[in-house]
């Protein structure tokens, strides 16, 4: 008689790791009405009901699959320069390699939802509670919120340009031009 094979134990941090790359590349890709909690189970090789296990809802997983922190050199240098600070914004989310989220930044991948309340809340909170107000405490003067969202409406609009509708000049311009020619933009806000 064979001896019973003793029954597979899950690398827990592992499959959730998984789990949450799996769900970043689907919903940047296809949104999150189009993304389904077996397609992402699927395509880790579990159990569905693993998912919902391990994150509570297809809400709550979105949520944390599309979260991102401000980068700690945004926020560390009270004093650093709004032109600055949306020059490395520039790179990071419109020229980075994001392919870890199907090969653009996760606040550009939430546009597509944007359609969705939670969706929309949570990119609203991420822009406005995140990036926006570190734009807008280093702004002076009057309009601070208002030049703050103009400057967070340029990156935006150049990313969806470049990354999600393929515009020719914006997707062929090298990452340098660019940020000269945003610079600009930006620095007639300050």
């Amino acid at each position: 008689m064979e001896p019973k094979a003793e029954p597979r134990r899950r690398d827990r941090a592992a499959t959730r790791a998984a789990l949450l790359d799996a769900a970043r590349i689907r919903f940047a890709a296809q949104g999150f009405d189009g993304t389904g909690l077996r397609e992402i189970a699927a395509e880790v090789g579990v159990d569905p009901a693993l998912v919902s296990r391990y994150f509570g809802s297809k809400k709550a997983l979105y949520a944390e699959a599309m979260h991102l922190e401000i980068p700690t050199g945004v926020a560390a240098d009270p004093h650093r320069p709004v032109v600055s600070i949306a020059d490395a914004l520039l790179h990071d989310v419109v020229y980075q390699d994001w392919s870890r989220y199907g090969g653009e930044h996760p606040l550009l991948a939430m546009l597509r939802s944007a359609g969705h309340d939670d969706v929309r809340d949570q990119l609203r909170a991420q822009l406005c509670d995140g990036y926006l107000r570190e734009f807008a405490d280093r702004l002076d003067g009057p309009d601070a919120e208002l030049r703050a969202e103009l400057i967070g409406a340029l990156l935006i609009g150049l990313g969806a340009l470049r990354s999600v509708i393929g515009a020719p000049a914006v997707s062929a311009a090298p990452f340098d031009r660019t940020r000269v020619l945003a610079a600009r933009m930006v620095n007639a806000l300050t």
